[in-house]
């Protein structure tokens, strides 16, 4: 609080990241349960429409810029839905920290976010799948989608917990400067930019991942892909479920949940007289 007695900008954004993660700590489990699968599938939008419109880049950097320009628009729609997000709501820990949330709460939420998450991405990886989007480019869309997936799931252990540490320090810094804008330009122009980063940096974020590695696997199953994918020298020993959760969803998990968790005790640190202060925070 500055002297005039005001709140400044990271006070409130405090204060308001403090009373929301006490109103999600406090959700049903069916509610949790049913808006993660919300908030997954619109992430799942954004991977769609970014490896469509990327896929057929040979230069990695300009590839990188374009997925970069349009993946955000997913945590866009999250925000500016309500829905639920497990990568934005490790910062619950904020409210466990301000006493205004329970531990078990934080768990219970984190749990039903995150399994809905994954619900609601496995599902759309199957509808794109299965429904012949990958077909275009006479299926190079599928083999792209396949070498992503076998990428992501032959990352080593230790790097894929520090690059899901820098990516889910910039999906929450987006969240915060979401909160931070009364309008809809504002909210998604908040969430935009620091996305925008952590997607052109090539970070991981285990919400992301829940659909490229089940939509990668799902189009290995096809023969006429996989033929291609083979045909490309794509090495695909390492696309299995078990290695989606043990080598890239487990350790990315823990790394978006030291970075989400880290701004949060950053922002309870330097500013918990704000955060004790209560706010109303509406519906949605």
């Amino acid at each position: 609080m500055n002297q005039t007695g005001i709140f400044s900008g990271a006070e409130v954004m405090a204060q308001y990241a403090s009373a929301l993660g006490a109103k999600k700590a406090s959700g049903s489990v069916l509610n949790l349960f049913l808006m993660g699968i919300v908030g997954g599938v619109m992430i799942g939008f954004g991977a769609v429409a970014a490896g469509t419109a990327s896929y057929a880049v040979t230069n990695p950097g300009l590839a990188r810029l374009i997925a970069g320009l349009i993946f955000p628009f997913g945590l866009g729609m999250v925000m500016l839905m309500g829905s639920e997000l497990f990568t934005g709501n490790t910062m619950i820990f904020i409210s466990v920290l301000n006493k205004s949330a329970s531990l078990a709460g934080m768990l219970k939420n984190w749990a039903c976010v995150y399994f809905g998450n994954m619900a609601g991405n496995v599902l759309l990886a199957a509808a794109i799948v299965y429904s012949g989007q990958l077909n275009l480019g006479g299926g190079e869309l599928a083999v792209y989608v396949i070498k992503t997936g076998a990428a992501k799931c032959a990352v080593e252990f230790f790097p894929a917990v520090v690059l899901g540490i820098l990516c889910n320090v910039m999906v929450c810094l987006g969240v915060l400067c979401a909160l931070t804008a009364k309008d809809t330009a504002g909210k998604i122009l908040g969430a935009y930019i620091p996305v925008a980063f952590f997607v052109m940096g090539g970070f991981e974020h285990c919400v992301a991942n829940m659909y490229y590695i089940p939509a990668a696997i799902f189009a290995l199953g096809n023969p006429g892909y996989a033929a291609l994918a083979a045909n490309a020298g794509i090495a695909t020993e390492s696309l299995t479920a078990a290695n989606m959760f043990i080598t890239n969803l487990l350790p990315v998990t823990i790394g978006n949940i030291i970075g989400g968790a880290g701004i949060a005790v950053v922002l309870w640190f330097c500013h918990r007289a704000a955060a004790k202060k209560h706010i109303p925070v509406a519906n949605g």
